[in-house]
């Protein structure tokens, strides 16, 4: 196997195989070497000059002036928030502090707090009076990461701050004026969840004002090469290696691979290489990236991608399968990846009743004791205590159940 070394990066003639590839990329290592080098785009963290990203950044470098609400789409990894870092760092309010919110990653019943505050005694637990995110971006940029897991219930409070730029803290009645520029961000489709009935249209309306698109990293295969030697210096530095050569086959295969996790992904190949590395080329085992089949499904399954009708199918199937039980290692959430707080957030927006999928017990033959049969509505009055928003049906009042 022919080497891409940086001491020798002049491609030889007689390698008709890697030719192409390496002359293309044949200046690369020496710019990643300097130590004093500065990102190809210009913006920290941010690597690339393909058409797609130069597009997508120019955007951000138009509105970035403007106290303008900004709206990133894209899937997950894309680099979504060193794109609304650099929005907060070439706007008017760069001397003051950009608040990051991850609406996913926080129990919904926790959120409300999080984002607006709340006063001593406002709750159990509630000890002292707390300043909300909202309140701590004043002058500043507020960051809404996963603007589209935030809980039903919370959207009209902030559509209130987006539109009157005023709130009240969790067990208050003051009303507080704020000053934020938005920058909200989501991988998933917010059209298709207003459709679902999991996202309030008037709130998606005050987010949209500047759509900014960022693209995925299949599509933009000709930065490939430009971010793996921008990990691979910095990983190395991190560890003290001094990496000597890549192979132009590795290079050339990083950059034909789908990369369903994208620049994270990327990432993590990487690093895992640098770790691995002792000596001659870096190297990266087929094994490390996906097979066809895992990254198909992920391509499907990117929430980014599928609608949410997909997601109900998946929490139903989810449902069925552990008997309407949401927490546990064997429960719902367990299965589906994602917090059970999470997922009772999702239950309640797409108003799926959890208790239709719970066992139904049923009187063993004896008539001494009871047995467990899969859900199933046995009479009407089941049917339509099922598809309430009530406690589960009790079988025991029922002449049919019992009969």
């Amino acid at each position: 196997m022919s080497l891409l070394h940086i001491s020798d990066f002049a491609p030889s003639v007689n390698d008709s195989r890697t030719t192409g590839f390496a002359a293309r990329h044949a200046n690369l290592s020496q710019k990643f070497r300097s130590e004093d080098r500065k990102d190809s785009t210009g913006i920290a963290g941010i690597v690339g000059e393909s058409a797609a990203l130069r597009e997508a950044l120019h955007l951000a470098e138009t509105v970035a002036p403007t106290n303008s609400t900004v709206l990133l789409l894209g899937e997950t990894g894309t680099g979504k928030e060193l794109v609304a870092r650099a929005i907060h760092e070439a706007s008017n309010r760069h001397n003051q502090s950009m608040v990051k919110v991850n609406c996913a990653a926080i129990p919904s019943g926790l959120l409300e707090s999080e984002m607006f505050g709340h006063e001593r005694g406002a709750f159990t637990g509630a000890l002292t009076q707390k300043a909300g995110r909202v309140e701590l971006a004043h002058q500043g940029t507020l960051f809404l990461d996963e603007i589209g897991d935030i809980p039903l219930e919370l959207q009209p409070k902030l559509l209130r701050v987006l539109q009157e730029r005023e709130f009240e803290r969790l067990g208050s009645t003051t009303t507080r004026k704020v000053d934020v520029r938005v920058v909200a961000a989501t991988h998933r489709d917010l059209e298709e969840m207003i459709r679902q009935g999991a996202f309030r249209s008037d709130l998606y309306y005050r987010l949209n004002v500047f759509p900014i698109r960022i693209p995925s990293l299949r599509e933009r295969p000709e930065d490939v090469p430009m971010l793996v030697w921008h990990f691979v210096r910095y990983f190395a530095g991190r560890m003290g290696k001094h990496v000597e050569a890549i192979a132009p086959e590795t290079l050339e295969a990083l950059s034909r691979y789908s990369w369903p996790g994208n620049i994270r992904e990327l990432q993590n190949v990487i690093e895992r290489s640098v770790v691995m590395y002792e000596r001659g080329n870096l190297s990266v085992k087929k094994s490390w990236l996906e097979s066809e089949g895992l990254r198909s499904a992920s391509h499907e399954g990117s929430p980014f991608r599928r609608s949410a009708v997909d997601d109900r199918r998946m929490i139903d199937a989810a449902l069925a399968e552990t008997g309407g039980r949401i927490s546990g290692p064997s429960g719902a959430a367990a299965k589906l990846g994602i917090p059970p707080s999470t997922l009772e957030s999702k239950i309640k927006a797409m108003k799926i009743n959890k208790y239709s999928f719970k066992p139904i017990p049923v009187k063993t033959a004896g008539g001494n004791g009871s047995s467990v049969a899969p859900a199933s509505p046995v009479c009407e009055k089941e049917s339509a205590a099922r598809s309430s928003e009530s406690e589960p049906f009790d079988p025991s009042i029922c002449s049919v159940c019992f009969a």
